[in-house]
């Protein structure tokens, strides 16, 4: 058995389980009134979700983990996918490791897509990465079923890439028959005036809800958006598409780090819902 041993436990989140499941009980009771749970009706893709500390960011992200709790549906495979802040390693990799563990115990990579799918498997990419690892205890608290997961870095961000890795989810679970989810792991804009983020986050906002991927890079790169994980945001559109014409995109929550703690240097989060 290969584990991942967490690496930001401690640090984006608590360490300890019972400290951790309270953590996230007191981030669940300050936001519940917040949460529309009509969305689990909906034949649930995927969503973009933040990936900062609990403090900041699991306000937000926990919109779409209460729509998985209330969805009759259970998924057998969760993809995570996240860039890579090191920037090392390959351009896109499946990680290698049999098992990641967190604080709520193991859990098994689905070594079936590692073997379908046309891409590199490594563990140097998430060596000390965080944007994937802080997903976990969240999925784990919330889903009270078995569930494996598919963790992906994209070291590199392009809607090549992301086109290419959509078709190679897409193709592999043609073949495995699996009920999938895919978690597009990213924050929004880093470190900016609060308004300026937002004005920012609204040029990409716009672009994903016209399921323009090619349109997401674009705004990204000449205005210099410090949008993070543009790349996973890009290929949950492609696979969305592969999926079905009709998908309905919506914004289940937005706001910054400055609602925790004031600052006019903010990040970012934003949870948006792919569905059908």
């Amino acid at each position: 058995m290969n584990i991942r041993k967490p690496v930001v436990a401690g640090k984006f989140y608590l360490s300890d389980e019972n400290e951790l499941k309270k953590q996230i009980s007191d981030i669940y009771s300050k936001e519940k009134k917040n949460i529309d749970k009509t969305y689990a009706e909906n034949d649930i893709i995927g969503c973009v979700l933040p990936h900062a500390g609990y403090m900041f960011s699991a306000g937000k992200a926990i919109h779409f983990f209460e729509l998985l709790q209330n969805s009759n549906v259970k998924y057998d495979t969760v993809f995570i996918i996240n860039p890579n802040h090191s920037g090392y390693g390959k351009q896109i990799s499946f990680d290698s490791h049999s098992h990641w563990e967190t604080p709520f115990g193991l859990l098994e990579v689905d070594a079936d897509f590692a073997n379908t799918m046309d891409i590199v498997v490594s563990d140097v990419e998430q060596e000390g990465e965080h944007s994937g690892e802080v997903m976990l205890p969240l999925l784990q608290y919330f889903l009270q079923y078995e569930f494996k997961i598919a963790p992906i870095t994209m070291t590199l961000q392009t809607y090549s890439e992301a086109k290419t890795l959509a078709k190679s989810i897409f193709d592999a679970n043609r073949l495995l028959k699996k009920k999938i989810l895919i978690i597009a792991s990213s924050d929004f804009s880093h470190f900016v005036n609060p308004d300026f983020g937002f004005a920012n986050d609204q040029y990409v906002i716009d672009k994903i809800l016209e399921m323009d991927s090619f349109g997401v890079q674009t705004e990204i790169v000449s205005k210099n958006i410090s949008v993070c994980g543009y790349g996973p945001i890009m290929t949950l559109i492609e696979y969305s598409k592969l999926l079905s014409e009709n998908i309905n995109i919506d914004i289940l929550a937005r706001g910054n780090s400055g609602e925790i703690i004031p600052s006019n240097e903010v990040v970012d989060y934003i949870t948006i819902l792919f569905s059908k």
